[in-house]
């Protein structure tokens, strides 16, 4: 068996992923006429989505550490129902009660947070309770839908980036400028790691993996952005770059940094690991899952103000099932059942892989009774998958 082959037999989970996010959008292609690769839907995919990949990107944390949040469904509609309540009842400006929804997502983390790390209550029970209280206080609050939002507020999540370069034809220049530092960035920093890689003497992905994964991921980006810069064709409303999507990527970006770079991401990965050995290694885990509680409140808040900026208006039954949907991205992302082992670039892909089920079974007018079911069968498959997997490397 050469380098390859063995690689790739090892990392069987990443690829299969991202073969699946390929095969799903092209049968959905097929099945809605086209309709999935348009312009207008891909945008669509990105807005309607957002809270997908905002919470996934903190429940994988979660999940890494060998904890799970059942809340951040309830905590995105009480944030929501606090931005209403200050932005129409209290009169505030929307830029600072963004900032204040925020905090109070991140009070809620510090709320959870506390129970779990410092008094020992496991977090299925805290994040439980808390599903409990946060729905029940949005009803409070927010009991009477609360609207009549500000237009910059609703454009945090339905606005674009206005086209400050101009246009070269159907082309949005200032898309295609942030499409092409995205390949650029992608290639760079994948030949900096391989760089560093070798100089320490680790091994590093065969070149010819390397290679063909980064040329679909370029791919891809380059597809996205040709539609997003030409999106001004299909919708005069729109002129290329969703905000949220910058939102999305600056999100990603910096939680990939966190967790790749910084001693607290390696914190989590360790405690995740062997928590016994994390603690005789010195990491102080009951700060660091307090603070991952916080954070997963941060990123509830950020998703609470999408949410709200995107339905126009506070109501008490927003975010109903975001936390499962956010977990279930996570495990389709490559996220381990048992803690330890996840990526935020797989994630991703696991959120594009619901973003993808959503879209697609909407356009085809799928009852929700059989998007549930659908939604739920892929989430089995992907973990059978993972499990079955690595009983078989073990074996090996």
């Amino acid at each position: 068996m050469n380098a390859l082959t063995q690689y790739l037999s090892r990392n069987v989970r990443d690829y299969g992923m991202m073969a699946a996010l390929i095969v799903i959008v092209i049968v959905f292609q097929v099945l809605t006429d086209g309709k999935i690769l348009e312009s207008p839907a891909i945008a669509s995919l990105v807005t309607q989505n957002a809270y997908v990949f905002i919470l996934t990107i903190g429940m994988v944390m979660v999940i890494v550490a060998g904890h799970i949040d059942l809340s951040v469904g309830s905590v995105v509609a009480f944030v929501g129902g606090v931005t209403g309540w200050l932005m129409i009842n209290q009169g505030l400006p929307w830029p600072l009660v963004v900032v204040l929804a925020i905090g109070v997502g991140a009070l809620v983390g510090v709320w959870q947070g506390f129970w779990i790390a410092y008094v020992g209550i496991p977090a299925f029970i805290v994040t439980l309770a808390g599903m409990l209280i946060f729905r029940g206080l949005a009803i409070v609050i927010a009991g009477t839908t609360i609207s009549g939002f500000p237009q910059g507020f609703k454009n945090i999540a339905g606005g674009y980036i206005p086209a400050w370069f101009g246009f070269a034809g159907p082309f949005d220049l200032l898309t295609l400028l942030v499409g092409v530092v995205a390949i650029a960035g992608l290639v760079v920093a994948g030949l900096r790691k391989r760089s560093v890689l070798r100089r320490e003497g680790l091994h590093s992905e065969p070149l010819v993996a390397w290679i063909v994964k980064t040329a679909v991921i370029a791919a891809l980006i380059g597809f996205v952005t040709y539609k997003l810069a030409t999106n001004v064709v299909a919708d005069p409303s729109s002129t290329g770059t969703p905000i949220v999507l910058i939102i999305v990527g600056l999100l990603v970006l910096a939680y990939t940094f966190v967790m790749n770079r910084t001693v607290f991401g390696r914190h989590i990965y360790a405690i995740g690991g062997n928590l016994h050995a994390a603690v005789l290694s010195g990491v102080n885990t009951k700060r660091v899952n307090f603070m991952i509680f916080v954070n997963m409140g941060i990123l509830a808040g950020i998703a609470g103000v999408v949410t709200t900026s995107r339905a126009g208006a506070s109501i008490a039954a927003a975010g109903v099932n975001f936390e499962l949907d956010a977990i279930a991205a996570a495990f389709i992302g490559g996220t381990a059942v048992t803690g330890g082992i996840g990526k935020v670039s797989g994630a991703i892909i696991g959120a594009l892989i619901m973003g993808v089920l959503n879209m697609g079974l909407s356009l085809m007018n799928v009852p929700a009774e059989w998007q549930q079911t659908v939604k739920g069968l892929v989430l089995l498959a992907a973990v059978a998958f993972d499990i079955l997997n690595k009983r078989r490397n073990a074996a090996v």
